[in-house]
């Protein structure tokens, strides 16, 4: 099996952040959401990796290159024509089953399944109350039978988070030709949504596996939810601190420095950071910032930024100061 992990996106909406680094590698719970994706591939029979990188693409291959050790392959996307063109790019590269990974999102499933699979393919869904601001299927004989992009009457509470599996490869990258020659975008961009429904029209049974978990990391607000979900389930450490208070779970980084401050709960404080007389809850806190006389909640402070005498909810990008005295 072959996977692709399209993350060419400029992440607008994690600004500034993204101005300084790929969305993927902003860090949740003590790592880059792309390294919460990668772990769960670990103990999977993969031969390559195949990664669609953009804008600071230098800053993933160096990452992965540093931390893994998948047979990988990093391709440019240049043109920013959508999903299935992200996909296509790796047309040359795939002639098996494919794993295809969107890096929104952090998901829990049981990719093991995927070897004794019966059908073409699997879609990963989860059951939302609000349809109409995602992707979904309807379901047709117990298989896909039409994926919509955002709908805007609710057909199904089926909403497609991101991951797929399709043995079928060279009928993938037929369909997504088609979309280039018959021209059949959606929003002005080719989706891949559209690409697997023309596979499904070609006889494609697709099934459509739930998730119990799925956290999107595309946003400020949720990327937060994604650090509480995390540091709940297994991905908080604590290091020695200098009088001062850790309220669990948190993940502080053993090169991260914590003089009396209260820490916790819900709190992400990455390398090299240093934390003093502050009181600091439901944050992420990126390597080698320094956080002073300050009080913050819902906040995400970027790399090397200084934060001195503030309570407030912040959003500050790499570098940044901010000083309220």
């Amino acid at each position: 099996m072959k996977v692709i992990i399209p993350l060419a996106g400029l992440g607008t909406r994690l600004r500034p952040h993204t101005h300084t680094r790929p969305k993927p590698l902003i860090n949740v719970a003590g790592k880059p959401v792309l390294g919460h994706i990668l772990d769960k591939l670990i103990s999977l029979d993969i031969s390559e990796i195949i990664f669609i990188t953009g804008y600071l693409g230098e800053q993933i291959e160096e990452y992965v290159k540093a931390n893994y050790s998948f047979p990988a392959q990093f391709l440019e996307q240049k043109e920013r024509l959508g999903q299935a063109h992200a996909i296509h790019l790796a047309k040359d590269l795939v002639n098996e089953p494919v794993l295809i990974i969107f890096v929104d999102t952090i998901f829990e499933a049981d990719l093991q399944q995927l070897v004794d699979l019966a059908s073409d393919g699997v879609i990963y869904v989860k059951e939302v109350t609000d349809p109409r601001r995602f992707g979904v299927v309807l379901l047709k004989n117990g298989f896909v039978g039409k994926l919509l992009e955002k709908p805007k009457e609710p057909i199904s509470n089926l909403a497609v988070i991101g991951v797929y599996y399709l043995k079928n490869a060279p009928l993938l990258f037929s369909c997504i030709e088609e979309l280039f020659t018959r021209q059949i975008k959606t929003q002005g961009e080719y989706f891949l949504a559209d690409a697997l429904q023309l596979m499904i029209d070609q006889g494609a049974k697709l099934e459509a596996a739930k998730v119990e978990v799925w956290e999107d990391c595309g946003k400020p607000e949720s990327l937060l939810q994604t650090n509480r979900y995390l540091l709940r389930n297994g991905g908080g450490q604590n290091v020695d601190v200098f009088d001062s208070i850790v309220i669990p779970p948190v993940y502080i980084a053993r090169s991260a420095t914590i003089i009396n401050s209260i820490i916790g709960p819900y709190v992400t404080i990455a390398d090299h950071s240093v934390i003093k007389n502050s009181i600091i809850k439901d944050s992420i806190i990126n390597d080698g910032s320094v956080i002073e006389d300050s009080m913050l909640s819902g906040s995400l402070i970027g790399s090397e930024a200084r934060v001195r005498g503030t309570y407030k909810r912040l959003n500050v990008g790499d570098s940044s100061e901010v000083d309220m005295e």
